[in-house]
């Protein structure tokens, strides 16, 4: 297989064979973020024959997977005809793929008609992993995302309308101490609105030689401590008012990992988190030395 660089996958992929199509991200602005920050990442669109020669090699292994996902970071990028190209190739050289997922956001999902994404649908793609990471315009604008609030929600009606499942990931203390407490509450705001029905639950890192690192740096960000970002976490759990969505804060940056059905274990949730915060004991929270991005 050839893949460049590092490879970056959702927690839920983890059983899902990997085959790289972009590499790197498209956008690579983003505060907080390190993942493609090699020189070897910097963003291309990779072969049709080297894609071709990947497919052929996973089909001819004799490995019969099931879920296959399209790396690097947000490999929506490319163009409907080529993503068509890539799964028709998959379904046609491995049958055994039920599911096919992909990395994508705003500027990725906006730029293809509904009638693009239900084409790619009913070739195989399943499910869209979409960073969020909050619903605060003035956050958003201050990590450099590159999208706005309103057209993150644009996206999930977008991927809803076509059928497409939508995995949503917010950051828990992205915002800094400064706009914490708006972040939250935005947060649950645009979750909301948008309905999804997968939540995954991050919390922030600063990474070395981020942006993100260097105003921390100066003074201008504060990371949230922990407890602080458990107040995020309950105001999101709290206010967000969803149909019927998996929330996880269960990545291994967290400090508390929860498996929650919402709405239906909302109150469950809270009453954790409000133990947990009334006795504010360190070691009710992951160690440290086991947390990780």
């Amino acid at each position: 297989m050839d893949y460049i660089g590092r490879i970056f996958r959702p927690p839920s992929e983890a059983e899902s064979m990997l085959l790289q199509v972009t590499v790197g991200c498209s956008h690579n602005k983003c505060t907080y973020c390190a993942m493609y920050s090699d020189g070897d990442q910097k963003f291309k669109v990779k072969p049709w024959e080297t894609v071709k020669a990947d497919i052929d090699e996973i089909a001819n292994s004799g490995y019969q997977p099931r879920r296959m996902f399209l790396c690097d970071g947000d490999a929506l990028i490319l163009s409907t005809n080529k993503l068509c190209k890539i799964l028709e190739e998959i379904r046609t050289s491995i049958p055994t793929v039920r599911r096919v997922g992909i990395y994508g956001d705003a500027r990725s999902v906006l730029k293809k008609s509904v009638d693009e994404l239900k084409q790619l649908k009913d070739l195989g793609l399943g499910i869209v992993y979409h960073g969020v990471e909050s619903g605060s315009d003035q956050v958003l604008e201050n990590i450099c995302k590159g999208s706005t609030a309103e057209q993150a929600v644009e996206t999930a009606h977008r991927l809803k309308e076509a059928g497409i499942r939508h995995s949503v990931i917010v950051m828990l203390g992205v915002g800094g101490t400064e706009l914490s407490e708006i972040h939250a509450t935005e947060t649950a705001k645009i979750l909301t609105a948008m309905d999804p029905p997968f939540v995954g639950a991050l919390t922030t890192t600063v990474v070395p030689g981020t942006p993100m690192n260097a105003a921390q740096l100066a003074g201008e960000f504060t990371l949230p401590d922990p407890w602080q970002m458990l107040d995020e976490l309950r105001t999101i759990i709290d206010k967000a008012e969803l149909t019927r969505c998996a929330f996880h804060s269960n990545h291994a940056s967290n400090y508390l990992p929860l498996r929650l059905n919402l709405p239906t274990d909302r109150e469950k949730g809270l009453q954790l988190i409000d133990e947990i915060l009334s006795q504010r004991d360190p070691s009710m929270l992951k160690d440290e030395r086991l947390r990780g991005l």
